[in-house]
């Protein structure tokens, strides 16, 4: 049974920095594109960041600069490095894992977390 369990959110003021994690277990970790979404109260749910089976990355341009996308394959873990946190970046933010894309469409990944809650005050 696969799961993708988040962690590491929190509250924080603006300008400060979280790290989130997703722990990943039933898959083949090493060969999965990993991705971060988001969804914020009232809006649809949004790209984040991707990183594939070989450590490219791309980010959506209101996060590119201050979040980074990283993996390590050795703790089936992906992280997100989030810095210079701006109220607008307040939403449950959730991972995903498919075999074959790191698209931004969250409907081609075949896996994903329950979330983890992130609000940056203002």
């Amino acid at each position: 049974q696969v799961q993708l369990v988040e962690s590491g959110g929190g509250l924080v003021q603006a300008g400060g920095s979280l790290r989130l994690s997703c722990a990943a277990s039933g898959l083949p970790f090493s060969t999965y594109a990993l991705a971060w979404f988001r969804q914020a109260p009232g809006k649809d749910r949004e790209f984040v960041a991707a990183i594939n089976w070989s450590g490219y990355t791309k980010y959506a341009d209101s996060v590119k600069g201050r979040f980074s996308i990283s993996r390590d394959n050795g703790k089936n873990t992906v992280y997100l490095q989030m810095n210079s946190l701006k109220p607008e970046d307040t939403a449950v933010y959730y991972c995903a894992a498919s075999p074959t894309t790191s698209g931004r469409n969250w409907y081609d990944y075949n896996y994903r977390g329950q979330g983890t809650q992130v609000t940056v005050s203002s």
